[in-house]
């Protein structure tokens, strides 16, 4: 891993009541140098805007930085659209869009019936999500009408395309055990957060990822390991809890030892944390990075 290859982004809550600022937000976040903007997805919210109208409102504004969605909630988003929803944006964007697609969170189960959404068990809900990337990566790449039938989708002789600008990467939440094998099997990318899965667990979600990349015949290195980050500046122990040499002492540690190449400030909807850890962070982790 060199400097140049760790990426830095954030992960932002848009909400309806100052429905600018997170465009904004994109906007300084480019300014600073970050490499990706993203955002969450939680459609059955009226208190959120909607994410993928905001990404590509980002993406018009903005001129280098990547947009992408962290994670867009499938249940609710038919694969068939978001193939052409996202090929139309990173066609708009000159190629800097990426894909992040979530299964849907078993907790928000009654709120996605609630909207239309299918009703799926932990296990249907991943099945779901292995064929709606074979189906999403038919439509962008496919010469010939594409016919697909699964148990939770199908295409009768859809007609394929828009290509996307560059080939769009698609990124997966996961943190069991399954999830994290279909992440090796089909996935470009992962993006756990670090409330929900800490440091120490990032080895053996790691392994099974590699293991069942090799299985698949691919190479574990083919898979971008991102890392939703959430911590306070501060003097208190633990992760991320104490100054900015400490923050970049231990991502630097993510990197080398852990496999993390993307980190993604989690609840940075502040722009003096976003101007911090841009100024503070960020160059000391490239610098130690490099020079390991």
């Amino acid at each position: 891993m060199t400097a140049g290859e760790v990426k830095f982004g954030a992960l932002l809550e848009p909400s309806t009541d100052r429905p600018q600022d997170v465009v904004e937000l994109g906007l300084l976040m480019e300014r600073l140098g970050y490499d990706i903007v993203s955002l969450s997805d939680h459609p059955y919210w009226p208190e959120r805007l909607d994410t993928v109208a905001l990404l590509a409102a980002m993406a018009a504004r903005t001129e280098r930085i990547t947009v992408m969605s962290n994670l867009l909630n499938l249940p609710l988003r038919p694969p068939a659209v978001l193939a052409r929803t996202a090929a139309t944006i990173d066609i708009l964007s000159g190629g800097r869009f990426e894909l992040g697609l979530g299964t849907g969170a078993q907790q928000m189960g009654d709120s996605i019936l609630a909207e239309g959404g299918p009703a799926r068990s932990a296990g249907q809900s991943i099945e779901a999500l292995e064929e709606a990337t074979h189906l999403i990566r038919a439509l962008w790449t496919s010469k010939a009408d594409v016919l697909f039938e699964g148990k939770h989708y199908r295409l009768d002789n859809a007609k394929p395309g828009p290509a996307p600008f560059h080939p769009i990467d698609i990124w997966f939440g996961a943190y069991q055990p399954r999830m994290l094998r279909v992440v090796g099997a089909i996935g470009d990318g992962w993006i756990p957060s670090s409330p929900f899965l800490p440091p120490a667990a990032l080895p053996d979600a790691n392994r099974i990822i590699d293991e069942a990349a090799i299985a698949a015949d691919r190479s574990p290195q083919e898979i971008r390991r991102g890392y939703n980050i959430e911590g306070t500046f501060g003097s208190g122990p633990g992760f991320l809890q104490g100054p900015a040499k400490v923050w970049a002492e231990q991502l630097t540690e993510l990197v080398l030892d852990k496999q993390v190449s993307t980190f993604f400030l989690y609840r940075a909807d502040s722009p003096e944390i976003l101007r911090r850890f841009a100024g503070e962070v960020v160059p000391a982790v490239r610098e130690m990075v490099a020079a390991a």
